[in-house]
């Protein structure tokens, strides 16, 4: 094992775990650092090995790609051992449970990883699915769907309750040898397995949840199709109806031809006209709003659903925020002590909040400052990025620009706010005015506190009869008024549209 004690970039007393997901199409190893409800990545790494390929018709996983597969596994037990995993989960999905060779093959991985392979039956395999659902996503309305090589999990769900469920055999290597490289027969077959699924009539109007990695490509495709200038596949959204000519362009295999499609590694573009193929089928059954697509699946899932009940309610968001205040920020305090006191003052000035706007307030307090080692001129710049292009769940693409842009105005000013980048076009004039609010706020805040805890809670906000609101100082702080800090509450003033003055109590 490693040691780790001098590394700064990981939190203490955190133990890593693994999941290793065995596929139909690619096999995986993820080792997290901890487990936890916001779990960072430590290592990650895939093999396409095919194992579904040739199912259909010979009824066994084709020798080379069990081969292929093995040899991964012997990596991979190599790399969890050396990363100093503590625990370590193996989950098989359908073509080693529908394969005959799939009982050997689980036999020898055993021996290899030296531990239980899980063998995740249908049902199982989309529980899972919901819980990955679940663990990155808010008021969840819809069915989530998990696209692999071997099948397709559909989950009907609705908040945290997970109902019916059903998995239907038009995974991307499937459908593919099902259809034998016809786009009319694939479509046919699609459309004949998913009415099947009764509970698809019930999603009309609401979301449909696409998690796997062709849907994750499809949406990488679509976002460089249309040039939206946010490039994060989690949570972007599909208006669905819309979506369909795009849709039928990829599954026509026109994909070569696609804007984006160098960002598709070559053994992934070869499935994608199915992902697409069944994606659209499902909206012409379900008739969704909207097409969401999921980062998390299988694997955060499976380890959502280790986490005790309270754990399991806590804000994700608003813990990978909090541990990356730890890991970068001058004083977690200070970014707890801001993200109070930015709520008081919006009460003070009558800026009314959603309780998303909340949440998003409270996480940008606490990435206000991770920055601060950057050269000035680049820290407005490096905050927006780290934010923007984050890996956080339950939060959407407008939530993101909210906190990045607070944090870009903190460092950047906001007579900048022209210079902001293109992520303004995904921002609605609520969220764009909020968010220069906030950096506002910390412009004020920051230039008290100097970054350091037990300051900004004694600064407070009095409003006087005329409507005119008053900066106060304590005694104890009145070494701190100056011609600095009178100029960024006079530019708070102009940015909220109330005279403030800076005031130091007797």
């Amino acid at each position: 094992m490693i040691e780790t004690e001098d590394a700064q970039g990981r939190l203490r007393n955190r133990q890593p775990v693994a999941v290793i997901d065995i596929g139909s199409n690619s096999v995986r190893l993820v080792i997290y650092e901890g487990l936890v409800r916001a779990p960072s990545m430590l290592f990650n790494e895939k093999v396409q090995c095919g194992l579904g390929r040739g199912i259909a018709e010979t009824g066994d996983m084709d020798p080379d790609a069990v081969k292929n597969a093995l040899a991964a596994l012997q990596r991979f037990r190599g790399l969890a051992d050396q990363a100093g995993v503590e625990r370590l989960a193996v989950l098989a999905t359908a073509a080693a449970r529908e394969a005959g060779n799939g009982p050997a093959f689980i036999e020898e991985a055993e021996r290899i990883l030296r531990q239980e392979v899980t063998v995740l039956s249908g049902r199982e395999e989309a529980l899972y699915s919901a819980y990955g659902i679940q663990s990155a996503f808010r008021d969840i309305d819809g069915v989530t769907g998990d696209l692999g090589g071997g099948s397709l999990e559909l989950v009907e769900m609705k908040d945290q309750a997970i109902g019916d469920g059903r998995t239907l055999p038009i995974g991307v290597i499937r459908l593919s040898e099902r259809a034998e490289g016809d786009y009319e027969k694939a479509v046919l077959i699609a459309r004949e397995e998913l009415k099947s699924v009764p509970f698809l009539k019930q999603g009309q109007g609401r979301n449909f949840y696409a998690v796997g990695g062709t849907w994750r490509n499809l949406a990488k495709l679509h976002i460089s199709a249309k040039s939206y200038p946010l490039h994060v596949t989690h949570h972007y959204e599909m208006d669905a109806p819309a979506s369909l000519p795009f849709l039928k362009k990829v599954g026509r295999n026109n994909v070569e031809k696609l804007k984006g499609i160098e960002d598709v590694s070559r053994s992934r573009r070869a499935l994608l006209p199915y992902g697409a193929i069944v994606l659209a089928e499902l909206i012409r059954a379900m008739k969704p709003a909207r097409v969401i697509f999921s980062s998390a699946g299988v694997r955060e899932g499976y380890l959502y659903s280790l986490l005790g009940e309270e754990d399991r309610q806590l804000d994700a968001l608003m813990e990978a925020s909090e541990e990356l205040s730890i890991l970068r920020s001058r004083s977690p305090q200070h970014a707890r002590e801001l993200a109070d006191w930015t709520g008081k003052a919006f009460k003070a000035f009558g800026i009314d909040e959603t309780e998303d706007e909340r949440r998003y307030r409270e996480a940008a307090c606490r990435l206000a400052d991770i920055s601060w080692r950057a050269h000035p001129d680049y820290r407005g710049d490096q905050a927006m990025n780290v934010i923007a292009y984050g890996s956080f769940t339950q939060i959407d693409h407008p939530g993101r620009a909210y906190i990045a842009l607070a944090n870009y105005f903190r460092h950047d000013g906001l007579k900048n706010s022209t210079l902001a980048p293109e992520i303004r076009k995904i921002t609605s004039d609520r969220i764009w005015d909020r968010s220069r609010y906030l950096g506002a706020f910390f412009r004020v805040a920051y230039l008290f506190t100097a970054a350091m805890p037990g300051v900004i809670g004694d600064v407070t906000w009095r409003a006087r009869d005329d409507g005119s609101m008053e900066l106060v100082l304590p005694p104890r702080l009145a070494d701190l008024y100056g011609s600095r800090p009178l100029g960024r509450v006079n530019q708070l003033a102009k940015t909220v549209g109330r005279e403030i003055s800076l005031v130091v109590t007797a």
